[in-house]
């Protein structure tokens, strides 16, 4: 079958390639076209764009890049009746992704859906036009599938695929050798994956240098961007920047900073206490704060139910309180155990699953079953 593929962001590409590879190990005959990143074109997809010339982050940012957006969104229609996939599945990235929905329905394509829109955090009504153009969604955040059940439309619950990616994780036994890092404890600094998210963002995460300079600061960089975008940030030798290794710096730190996202569950998920930080324009801000129905901003905050990490936001995200959060969770063995407490209890509620493999299995055989003659299917009730 032919699978038609879009993720906006580098954790959508990370997840959406290991759903591919599972396609082709459930589908043999799986030939998987994408809009996405390196990782999606690596497990065998054909890359038709790169989501680093799409990634807009906030709403005054996106409004700016209307037209982009609008072209953008002309290409990867005009692509999708080209290829005419047997099924289009869209990997979070709402603004994008929702448009691409209703293109598809008005033109007989089936539309899957990995990774909900956060619809629960704000405008809860699009649940509706999700219910219309969306023939199946698959949620990975537990308390998902009760929302969508309020509306009577039945979704799966397939794990988080940030647990599996942790757990799935080879460590480097020589990485604070192969990296030239010292034996002073390491605090990880997670800027983010967007030049806007870095920039506003991380300056701040590191000027609280002064009170900690018995450690030493690891900033997980990636490699979209060049060495020198990274090294106006370098304070040696308290700063060491590191590319491509997230999961081996927090394997090895004490606490971290940490851009809301993503990464945030990625963080507990690795038992690692945590700052959470946050930053925009100050539009995108106030538009948010509006809007946003959730009281949290981050996944192991909204997981839990309740308060487990530290939220910094807009204002409050100053040195200031960078600094008293940290001493916090780095000198105040009660400030680390709650924190520590409070992952084990995120990490029962996510579960453990094969979050990639049952997802790619319940999308094969829902596509073999609308295709098989009337009365031939079975049911796929209680076969995960």
């Amino acid at each position: 079958m032919k699978y038609y593929i879009i993720a906006g962001e580098r954790s959508g590409d990370l997840h959406a390639s290991n759903l591919i590879k599972q396609l082709h190990l459930q589908d043999q005959e799986a030939h998987v076209r994408c809009w996405g990143g390196d990782m999606m074109e690596a497990a065998g997809a054909e890359l038709v764009k790169h989501y680093q010339e799409m990634a807009f982050m906030g709403f005054l940012e996106a409004a700016s890049n209307l037209f982009k957006i609008k072209k953008f969104l002309k290409e990867c229609q005009e692509d999708i009746l080209r290829y005419q996939p047997d099924v289009v599945i869209l990997v979070d990235y709402a603004g994008f992704n929702m448009r691409i929905a209703k293109f598809a329905k008005e033109h007989g394509l089936k539309v899957f859906y990995y990774i909900s829109p956060k619809i629960w955090a704000w405008n809860q009504g699009r649940v509706h036009n999700i219910k219309k153009l969306v023939d199946r969604m698959f949620v990975i955040m537990p308390f998902e599938k009760d929302f969508y059940q309020k509306f009577d439309y039945k979704t799966d619950y397939v794990g988080n695929p940030v647990s599996d990616a942790v757990n799935a994780h080879q460590l480097n036994p020589n990485f604070r050798a192969d990296n030239e890092l010292d034996d002073r404890p390491i605090i990880a600094v997670l800027p983010g994956s967007r030049q806007q998210e870095i920039e506003s963002i991380l300056y701040i995460m590191l000027s609280i240098l002064p009170p900690f300079q018995d450690y030493q600061f690891v900033v997980a960089a990636v490699s979209n961007f060049s060495r020198e975008y990274y090294e106006h940030f370098n304070r040696k030798p308290f700063i060491k920047i590191v590319y491509d290794q997230t999961y081996d710096i927090l394997a090895n730190a004490q606490a971290a900073l940490v851009t809301s996202g993503t990464a945030t569950l990625e963080t507990a998920m690795f038992n690692v206490p945590q700052v959470v930080c946050y930053r925009t324009s100050a539009v995108s801000y106030w538009i948010g704060r509006a809007v946003i129905k959730v009281p949290y901003i981050s996944l192991v905050n909204l997981i839990a139910g309740r308060k487990i990490v530290p939220e910094l936001i807009q204002g409050s995200m100053n040195a200031q309180n960078l600094i008293k959060e940290l001493k916090n969770i780095l000198e105040n063995p009660d400030g680390r155990a709650a924190q520590l407490d409070g992952y084990k209890h995120v990490q029962d509620l996510i579960g453990n699953f094969n979050t990639s493999e049952t997802a790619a299995k319940l999308m094969v055989q829902y596509l073999r079953e609308d295709k098989a003659p009337k009365g031939s299917s079975k049911s796929l009730e209680g076969a995960f």
